[in-house]
């Protein structure tokens, strides 16, 4: 079988263990191409490093280009026994940051990974060197899509129930097609999504059991963080908004002007409120810009990174 890991980096898919937020070991999947200094790609929610397919190459011929997947999420272990906690990724981010690399890193991440990233910057200032983020859920009122919703509002148990009949594995065709088609929404040009890119977004749901109780997991912390910061309760969200201010380094706000599940307003607010920031707004591109709009927003990192060295 094809091993996309293998086609994409020199050692193929490596294996890093860190303490996660709860303070178990775990196994974080992950690759590495180019040298100089390091660059890390993070992916959104529900999707794995495959997203950065049309970017590891080009980065990579001017830094350390490392791509993971977050616990939970593609080929890193998922420790379904367990449920996770409130802000997990952000702690996890940080021991990836410090068993990775040996200086601060360049983080260039996409919509819940672009979130976690700016969590970790306003916390740990001094851990990111520069920074990308693409259509960040920062300022978002409600989950964009109506299965992140049914996900959050189906008890755990039940997802658990068919992750372990391997309902998907047994209706892969299905599976591959609904998927497929909810992708192609947030693509500005659907036909850019190839149906080798349809196998490799659904591998992980299809082939790695514990995938969807992850998501699940975390959909359910989003969506009660969501209505935390919508009724003025405490949460994660409100506490990454309060501390953009603390964030220094130069950073870049990529967003798509057809975003349809966080408009562009939201990337101007952001901008907005980090003093080192220019927003670049990505034409005729919708949520999925790494898809969208591959060969801009690599252009635009190179020519930020560039201008910022």
């Amino acid at each position: 079988m094809k091993d996309w890991w293998q086609d994409n980096f020199p050692q193929g898919r490596q294996n890093l263990v860190i303490h996660d937020s709860q303070g178990y070991p775990i196994h974080i999947a992950y690759g590495e191409k180019g040298q100089g200094k390091p660059l890390i790609l993070l992916h959104g929610l529900g999707s794995w490093s495959y997203n950065w397919r049309h970017s590891i190459e080009p980065l990579s011929q001017h830094f350390r280009v490392i791509c993971c997947d977050f616990k939970g999420f593609g080929f890193s272990e998922k420790p379904v026994s367990r449920r996770e906690e409130n802000g997990h990724q952000i702690i996890e981010l940080k021991r990836i940051i410090q068993a990775l690399c040996d200086e601060p890193p360049i983080i260039v991440a996409e919509s819940i990974g672009a979130l976690i990233s700016l969590g970790l910057a306003g916390k740990n200032p001094d851990l990111i060197g520069r920074l990308v983020v693409i259509n960040a859920p920062i300022f978002t009122e409600t989950l964009p899509h109506w299965a992140m919703g049914l996900l959050a509002q189906t008890p755990i148990e039940i997802i658990h129930a068919v992750d372990d009949l391997r309902l998907a594995y047994w209706f892969a065709p299905l599976v591959r097609e609904v998927m497929g088609t909810e992708r192609r929404k947030v693509i500005y040009n659907p036909s850019l999504l190839t149906e080798e890119d349809i196998y490799w977004i659904t591998y992980p749901f299809i082939e790695i059991p514990g995938t969807l109780v992850k998501v699940a997991e975390d959909l359910q912390i989003a969506a009660k963080e969501i209505e935390n910061l919508r009724t003025n309760q405490p949460s994660m969200l409100s506490n990454i908004q309060k501390n953009l201010k603390n964030i220094e380094c130069p950073t870049l706000v990529l967003w798509g002007d057809q975003d349809s599940w966080f408009p562009a307003s939201h990337g101007e607010k952001l901008h907005q409120h980090l003093s080192n920031s220019r927003l670049q707004i990505l034409p005729n591109c919708n949520h999925d810009a790494l898809t969208s709009s591959a060969n801009v927003v690599n252009a635009a990192i190179l020519e930020f990174l560039k201008d910022t060295n």
